[in-house]
């Protein structure tokens, strides 16, 4: 069985990230959602919600794992038995910035290979920030969210 993890942050889980994922899953047998967590860094939500989030947004997929992890993304490979590691892009500023992670990535493990998945063009534009800034501010966020999503549970989750 083919195994690629597919690891970020997901504050939140967007369409954007729902349509790499659609796009991975026709590469692979499986496909992990992995959320990189990071003690000194914060979030908008917890690491527990973002996983409830993804598989809310998952439900109903074949082959879709959802957790969350900390350390290496490439260290969590191997517990998963993953040999690829997707990363989504929406711009070319996205593919510099994964372009030098895939790069150390491969300098760590040689045997995991980066795969870049562009997001469809629709989805181009949405970002996890631009999502948390228009939750920040009180705006309606779901257009950029999947729909069966209820952001205003995951909101009062968090207070």
């Amino acid at each position: 069985m083919k195994t690629a993890l597919f690891p970020g942050s997901f504050d939140p889980f967007t369409l954007g990230h729902l349509d790499v994922l659609h796009s991975a899953l026709k590469l692979f047998d499986k496909v992990v959602v992995a959320v990189g967590y990071n003690s000194t860094k914060g979030g908008f939500f917890d690491p527990e919600i973002r996983v409830e989030i993804i598989k809310k947004a998952t439900e109903g997929m074949k082959n879709v794992e959802v957790c969350s992890y900390t350390g290496l993304t490439v260290d969590f490979c191997k517990e998963k038995g993953a040999n690829c590691i997707i990363r989504g892009l929406r711009t070319t500023t996205d593919f510099e910035l994964e372009s030098v992670i895939a790069q150390a990535n491969r300098e760590m493990n040689p045997d995991i290979l980066c795969i870049f998945i562009p997001a469809g063009h629709e989805y181009s534009f949405i970002s996890s920030t631009v999502v948390r800034d228009v939750l920040i501010n009180g705006g309606d966020a779901k257009c950029f969210l999947p729909k069966n999503v209820d952001i205003e549970h995951y909101l009062k989750m968090r207070d």
